[in-house]
């Protein structure tokens, strides 16, 4: 027996599947639970390309099961992301490329996650001008969001946007596909939520939270400013009596939509700074997408002012310090240009995004991160001192001074030259 979805009049062509492929290289990543890597998967394109075309054009495709990987969270505890595979992959970025240009239109401006042209900074950015001008905020934590999305409000959300079968059928298959546990290797099905990890994971996490909060708090609570990303919100308040009442109202509205708000780590925080001059018994500091929201007094074009100010968290510099250890630079037994090599990426990375804003915060891990070269010249030279060692890296440095990012902002140097170098702008 043969039913609509077994016929090939599913609008999905061999190009949409090519220029699919094309994205998921430039993204890259590891494989799913099949093992096929995207070099891999390229070698036979064609003929894999023809074969996710022949499929997803007839209705037959089905994923595989997807790959559980555990990652430690920097408040402690572990996150569960999800591989899907290379093919599960193009096939994702087929329905994402797809359903993007339509929802993408329709998004709260105060979102920012996982949608073109916007990023993190921009949601940081705005959040330093509200809290310089709003006196609370309302930081909220949702409990497990993508575990536990439920499935059948999911489909209503795609069903809102498109009537296309194949989109809302594609879907549902992604969302109730199996997942090979990390720790059991055991595979489990699932009832509700959304792998973290997909191609199409923060597409359809934007969604689900449009309808159950950007558009609830646009119609009920119109003069409420926020920035959204993805699952990470914070709200501004002008009263703590106006922020205890929306925590109420959206704790409410999650228990509805089938989340739940974490009660101990949502919290009602005081912007203390120079507008806001109070002094609550309450917290005065947050934290929001790896920065750390807090009174600071910093130099201004006016003179010395308190602000709230957007610093790189401890949980950041401590996951930065974590990553550097498991790489163990001690141990490294090549050149100093290869140890360049092997970590200077990562370095460029942490840099680019936790010295956008007040970059000289971040001075005594790029201090810690010398002290490691430092020791691991004296472990490959066991007969070296640690001064000869500082000299040898000012040597380095002097010869070149690129040689690692953070060296522009910190330098290995000694004596009257230690100063960070971190210009006029911090």
């Amino acid at each position: 027996m043969i039913d609509y979805y077994e016929t090939k009049e599913h609008p999905v062509s061999r190009v949409m599947v090519l220029e699919a492929f094309k994205k998921v290289k430039i993204s890259g990543g590891s494989g799913g639970i099949d093992g096929q890597s995207i070099s891999d998967f390229e070698k036979e394109l064609n003929r894999n390309v023809y074969k996710l075309w022949n499929r997803m054009s007839s209705g037959s495709y089905h994923p595989s099961a997807i790959k559980e990987v555990l990652i430690p969270k920097k408040s402690g505890g572990t996150r569960s992301l999800g591989i899907p595979t290379v093919s599960d992959r193009v096939c994702q970025q087929v329905v994402k490329a797809y359903l993007e240009r339509i929802v993408e239109p329709t998004f709260h401006p105060d979102s920012y996650g996982y949608r073109p042209g916007r990023n993190a900074h921009m949601a940081i950015q705005s959040a330093i001008r509200r809290c310089s001008k709003i006196g609370w905020v309302l930081d909220i934590d949702i409990s497990g969001f993508f575990d536990n999305i439920p499935h059948d409000l999911m489909l209503k959300a795609v069903e809102h946007y498109t009537k296309e079968k194949w989109v809302s059928m594609y879907i549902d298959r992604w969302l109730k596909a199996d997942v090979v546990k990390q720790e059991t290797g055991l595979t489990e099905g699932r009832e509700k939520g959304t792998p973290q990890g997909g191609v199409i994971s923060g597409l359809l996490a934007n969604m689900f939270l449009h309808f159950t909060f950007d558009r609830w708090i646009e119609k009920y609570c119109p003069k409420m400013q926020f920035e959204r990303y993805s699952d990470d919100i914070i709200v501004h308040c002008v009263s703590n009596k106006q922020a205890a009442f929306m925590k109420t109202r959206i704790a409410e509205r999650m228990n509805e939509c089938g989340l739940s708000m974490n009660e101990a780590k949502t919290k009602i925080v005081y912007c203390r700074n120079d507008r806001n001059r109070e002094n609550p018994e309450t917290a005065c500091s947050f934290d929001f997408l790896g920065y750390t929201f807090k009174p600071r007094y910093c130099p201004t074009k006016d003179g010395l002012k308190l602000i709230t100010a957007a610093c790189m968290s401890e949980s950041s510099k401590t996951s930065i310090r974590d990553k550097v250890r498991k790489f163990s630079i001690r141990k490294y037994r090549g050149n100093i240009q290869g140890l360049s090599s092997a970590i200077n990426v990562m370095i460029k990375g942490w840099i680019n995004y936790y010295c956008k804003f007040h970059k000289w915060t971040t001075v005594g891990l790029w201090f810690w991160l010398n002290k490691k070269l430092i020791e691991w010249k004296m472990a490959q030279k066991r007969r070296i001192g640690k001064r000869k060692a500082i000299r040898w890296l000012e040597t380095v440095y002097r010869g070149k001074p690129n040689l690692f990012a953070h060296w522009q902002l910190v330098p290995p140097t000694l004596g009257k030259n230690r100063r960070p170098n971190f210009g006029s702008a911090v």
